[in-house]
């Protein structure tokens, strides 16, 4: 049996089987077309494994509604004003839309939507063709009026009306594209290339909150690098990330420092594969991949020229944690996702002193402890930013890292790294010394955090001891 013999097998199989089949019937009977629609069509040629559902209809959303709450576990409203009701079927998770016909009118963020009238016109006005494949039931007829199955197994990426028709309608769908290079590993036609090149300022008309998502959804691709490249390319990032293309440093005449553009990639890619290898079978680490894309943003303002012909770039950790806030807070990310990306961004070079000279334990507490919950993302991140093709160099960071590693997990075993406090805490304090809440009780446990951060557990006795010496000299 060929590929799209068993693709074909497999969603007659889906839709074939309750609750689908109910649901099919159920439609029918009340006299509206349903069709399987868009991703899992697509998948399952792809011979991937088919998820949710997703479905188009003739029927409105009151009367999607009315035929699925008897047959339904639970229904809820995705977007009535788009054609949306969703439902729980069984171990399906269904969505069920009114044939649509979106339109911009080129100035708002949001569609104009126009329900349409029947199947063929619907998948005419999706993204893209290998995306307008429909299994119309419950005959399960594939309907591919847009020619898609033979642009998939091409591995093209065209849109099923003319590319500038079809961006103006939603300027999204050039995210879009950029994301299915990488998550289906295609290449785009020229003319949608161009179109997409040509349109990439309208990608300003959609909301910053839909372009995070389109986004986050790259970021979470398997290999996001290429997708990433086509932003770049067309222009898009210049709009909606322009911190990525500005990467894209001249070298100097010596060629004293790398690439950055293409370090930053790399760096993309290999904290993925450490993601992967560290913590497998788990959902994408976005904000360990947003903080690697975003890593070394801090460059291109800080860059100078020193003598000898050498390239520097002093503080681009602080300044690109700044930079991340400010672009993250643009794009909508919730707040600690902005946290801790900037944090990762301003440690990501400490590390590379333990590698110059072996750091007390002290020094390791205190990397612990500013990195917090995100110790093991920038275990990872600081790994990944090694990119040198230098096997020695290379190496001697890996060796350094490991013994790093090895002595926090040392250490961990002798005391609670992560929540390192003080041996007296407030009321202590304010106890021993006779004081009040306030400014020098702050001071005062400021102090006793250093003392167990340089030297560990002393025990309560000297601890105190300290702090009245340390409160008699002040």
């Amino acid at each position: 049996m060929s590929s799209v013999a068993k693709a074909v097998e497999t969603l007659r199989l889906v839709t074939s089987e309750e609750p689908i089949k109910g649901l099919a019937e159920a439609f029918a009977t009340a006299g509206f077309e349903l069709a399987l629609v868009g991703g899992p069509v697509r998948d399952a040629f792809l011979g991937r494994k088919v998820h949710d559902l997703d479905f188009t209809t003739s029927a409105t959303p009151d009367q999607i509604e009315k035929i699925v709450k008897p047959l339904a576990d639970a229904t809820w409203d995705v977007g009535r004003a788009f054609g949306t009701i969703a439902a729980q079927l069984g171990e399906h998770t269904v969505e069920i839309t009114t044939y649509r016909a979106d339109s911009y009118d080129g100035s708002s963020r949001k569609p104009d939507v126009v329900f349409g009238s029947n199947l063929e016109e619907d998948l005419h006005r999706r993204d893209f063709t290998m995306n307008a494949m429909a299994l119309s039931l419950p005959e399960a007829k594939l309907i591919d009026p847009c020619n898609g199955l033979e642009d998939l197994l091409a591995g093209i990426l065209r849109t099923p009306i003319e590319p500038e028709v079809s961006f103006q309608d939603d300027p999204l769908r050039m995210m879009r594209g950029a994301r299915f290079t990488s998550q289906l590993e295609a290449s785009i036609h020229p003319d949608t290339m161009a179109a997409m090149t040509a349109l990439a300022p309208r990608i300003a008309d959609i909301s910053a909150e839909r372009v995070r998502e389109e986004l986050t959804r790259l970021l979470s691709t398997d290999s996001p690098r290429q997708g990433l490249e086509v932003l770049v390319q067309t222009g898009i990032a210049e709009i909606v990330l322009p911190e990525l293309p500005a990467l894209r440093l001249e070298s100097d005449e010596h060629a004293h420092h790398k690439d950055v553009y293409q370090h930053t990639l790399t760096v993309v890619e290999q904290a993925i594969e450490e993601e992967k290898r560290r913590f497998p079978g788990q959902a994408p680490d976005v904000v360990l991949r947003v903080a690697a894309l975003l890593h070394d943003i801090g460059k291109p303002a800080t860059r100078r020229f020193e003598g000898g012909g050498v390239v520097t770039f002093y503080h681009h950790d602080v300044v690109g944690a700044k930079l991340a806030k400010k672009r993250l807070k643009a794009l909508r990310f919730d707040n600690h996702t902005i946290d801790s990306v900037a944090r990762l961004i301003e440690l990501h070079l400490r590390f590379f002193g333990y590698s110059e000279q072996a750091w007390s334990d002290s020094a390791v507490r205190r990397y612990v402890r500013d990195a917090g919950d995100e110790l093991d993302r920038l275990h990872i991140l600081v790994r990944a930013d090694v990119t040198t093709r230098n096997k020695r160099k290379a190496d001697r960071l890996s060796f350094a890292y490991d013994d790093l590693e090895a002595r926090i997990a040392e250490l961990a075993e002798q005391e609670e790294l992560q929540s390192i406090r003080p041996e007296l805490d407030g009321e202590a304090i304010m106890a021993i010394l006779n004081l009040p809440p306030g400014r020098e009780v702050g001071e005062a446990y400021k102090f006793l955090l250093e003392v167990r951060l340089d030297e560990g557990e002393i025990g309560v006795d000297e601890v105190t001891k300290r702090l009245l010496g340390w409160w008699e000299s002040r």
